[in-house]
């Protein structure tokens, strides 16, 4: 298997919350409803089985990574987008033709401390973040430097 990647996936705690992920251990869960092309693309063309995740809250108070996850199965169709009574549907997407793509990740560990959005602002090693580059996209790369010092801020 090739070296694992490291990414940052972020998720509004009210739609689907770290807690919601880990009180789904033992399960994998699928990481569907991404409606953005970048997004897309890492999903369905980089994202790999055996990749690490820092899962961040967004639109909460704080925003903040909390916790770490690892993804069990690489990119394939988001058949939600086929659903009409889904909450993201997209007609344009078909099992025939489909246009968007989900993975399924597993909980790990929850961060002790939270790693806040400012915090990361504050760290000189991490101004570089995609996360600043293209805020709105809810997938990031993320280096193994960058990695391991959230994971150090958070107490991992």
């Amino acid at each position: 298997m090739a070296e694992s990647k490291y990414w940052l996936f972020k998720s509004e705690p009210t739609a689907y919350s770290f807690a919601d992920l880990m009180g789904e251990q033992g399960r994998t869960s699928e990481w569907d409803g991404v409606r953005n092309y970048q997004a897309r693309n890492f999903l369905r063309d980089e994202v790999e089985e055996g990749d690490k995740v820092l899962f961040y809250h967004s639109s909460a108070k704080p925003t903040a990574v909390v916790g770490t996850a690892v993804v069990v199965r690489s990119g394939y169709p988001d058949d939600t987008a086929w659903d009409p009574n889904s909450d993201h549907p997209d007609p344009k997407s078909t099992p025939e033709k489909p246009i968007w793509y989900m993975v399924d990740i597993k909980g790990e560990a929850e961060l002790p401390h939270p790693v806040t959005l400012a915090q990361i602002k504050a760290t000189p090693a991490l101004q570089e973040m995609s996360i600043f580059k293209r805020p709105r996209v809810s997938i990031h790369p993320v280096v193994k430097e960058e990695w391991d010092i959230i994971l150090g801020m958070g107490g991992a």
